[in-house]
């Protein structure tokens, strides 16, 4: 606040900083806050020791207020019959923000407007520094609204990178989707716009050496072949055929 962090140091604290922000505006209730720090069994003395990190956030934001006039911490963080609320804008936090763009970004794929996709999804995604609440210990709560952004994150790539591909940015994409291709060596969307990437751009070979490391990952991992949607645009490449496959990607021989 004011350009200076009220992250606290310690676990606790910070846990319940990101359950606040993660649901500004929203009333986030004692027993909620007392189940993610202590993993559904709080101590005798939880609810006490709840108000003694509830009192140190408090002057955290206090200290961040100072020359704010009449604002107090009370004021940003507002004690309710059911628990507490962090009042400030959701536009404020940047997983909201976040949200907001993804939704603009999918609804944009929906009316095939791939320009206003490829824009709004590359906004979403540039909020990211990280995987999602990397700094912050997480309790079962935490951790499921984590990995809830993780995947959310996932998707929004593959979706900004389709509409790339539809807008002919193959050759730009490259060198992203080979990373992709290596960081997430058993997901199949990847694979398969690395392949249309690769082929659009004149490299057949690579893109069949592509489609050969994700189909050895899944068979000796999984034990499982590549779905018939992947096969379908190996094949595709193999003969070098005009095509289009599920997702709708042209190939042009």
């Amino acid at each position: 606040m004011g350009g200076e962090s009220i992250v606290p140091t310690a676990s606790k604290p910070s846990q319940l900083l990101a359950m606040f922000a993660l649901n500004a505006g929203r009333v986030v209730s004692t027993t909620a806050l007392t189940e993610e720090i202590w993993e559904y069994k709080p101590p005798r003395s939880g609810v006490p020791t709840l108000h003694t990190y509830i009192l140190k956030l408090r002057r955290k934001l206090q200290h961040a207020l100072a020359g704010e006039g009449s604002i107090d911490s009370k004021d940003i963080l507002i004690t309710r019959r059911s628990g507490y609320l962090l009042n400030v804008a959701p536009e404020s936090v940047d997983a909201f923000r976040y949200e907001q763009l993804s939704a603009t970004g999918r609804d944009a794929v929906n009316a095939g407007d791939h320009e206003t996709a490829s824009r709004a999804l590359g906004e979403a995604l540039r909020l990211w520094r990280g995987p999602a609440l990397a700094d912050v210990p997480t309790g079962p709560q935490l951790a499921i609204e984590a990995m809830r952004l993780e995947e959310t994150r996932l998707g929004d790539l593959h979706l900004r990178i389709e509409a790339d591909l539809r807008l002919g940015r193959h050759h730009q994409l490259l060198g992203e989707l080979a990373m992709l291709c290596a960081r997430h060596p058993l997901l199949e969307n990847f694979c398969t716009q690395h392949m249309v990437a690769l082929y659009r751009s004149g490299r057949q070979s690579q893109a069949l050496e592509a489609y050969r490391r994700l189909r050895t990952a899944m068979v000796e991992q999984l034990g499982v072949e590549p779905s018939a949607r992947v096969r379908q645009v190996h094949h595709a490449v193999l003969t070098g055929h005009a095509v289009m496959d599920d997702s709708n990607f042209v190939f042009t021989s």
